[in-house]
């Protein structure tokens, strides 16, 4: 299958971003994810997967840009396979699909030929991983008895590192965290997203799960550190690859992958936290 290549440029905004339009569908997204929580449980995955299988195929074009074409048809397939493994059957289940994932890749792969072969191979294994593999640990998180509750909470304290960061980041920032990888990312703005996710952490992991505040507070803390390299990973990827954005799908924010790179990295974190705290 051929993967157009991405574009390499958007039009500049204030900030990377044009405001109103982006926290227009900021909250759109959100009552989404909300009704997709609770109206039935299961209607998390019905939003999900299709979501995830849309970032794979914005994470196909980026690499096709740098002359990487990914396995999609194995990985499209597995990311609908690891999300129903892990919310029937557990992390046992999520494994199993996520090892037939990578064999699929590499079969897939194997049938075309081998020039170029182990490049597309490894760059199908790393997509794999970094966005159904790690998403369906909200799966993980769904099958438990208040798992609406926590998809919810592990959604709202990594969201406060975004607001967070750009707030004081606009506002006040002046040092660059990683100015060759993220010139906007500042160490004022890494301050700004420790003190939205602390304070997100510690008011709804004990109002919403129950759990104590120190849980809250660690679940804050571990979440503004994955969310940080979340966001720099993706920033390097991109800038490796030569793209701008990974999409544009979504108008003031990018492309899906643009918007969920900081859930993907803190979704195991959020998982581990609950499942051994809450």
């Amino acid at each position: 299958m051929t993967i157009p290549v991405a574009p390499a440029k958007r039009p500049p905004g204030k900030a990377g971003r044009n405001l109103p339009v982006a926290i227009g569908v900021g909250l759109g997204l959100g009552a989404l994810v909300l009704a997709s929580l609770f109206i039935v449980r299961w209607g998390w995955l019905v939003l999900v997967v299709p979501a995830i299988s849309l970032g794979v195929w914005e994470l196909a074009r980026a690499f096709a840009a740098g002359r990487f074409h990914v396995p999609v048809v194995p990985v499209m397939v597995g990311t609908v396979a690891m999300h129903l493994a892990a919310y029937l059957s557990g992390g046992p289940g999520l494994m199993m699909a996520f090892g037939m994932t990578l064999l699929a890749v590499v079969a897939w792969r194997s049938v075309q030929g081998i020039d170029g072969a182990a490049r597309d191979v490894t760059a199908g294994v790393f997509v794999a991983a970094y966005a159904p593999f790690l998403s369906a640990f909200t799966s993980l998180m769904l099958a438990q008895p208040d798992g609406p509750r926590r998809v919810a909470v592990f959604i709202l304290v990594t969201i406060c590192s975004d607001i967070g960061g750009y707030a004081v980041g606009v506002v006040a920032g002046r040092h660059p965290m990683a100015p060759s990888v993220s010139p906007k990312k500042s160490w004022e703005g890494a301050l700004g997203s420790l003190v939205g996710c602390l304070v997100a952490g510690m008011i709804s992991v004990p109002l919403i799960l129950g759990g104590s505040l120190w849980a809250g507070a660690l679940l804050g803390l571990l979440t503004v550190l994955m969310a940080t390299l979340g966001d720099l990973t993706e920033s390097m990827l991109k800038r490796d690859l030569g793209v701008k954005d990974l999409g544009h799908l979504l108008p003031g924010h990018g492309g899906l992958m643009d918007r969920i790179d900081s859930l993907l990295v803190t979704a195991p974190v959020a998982w581990f936290v609950f499942s051994l705290l809450v």
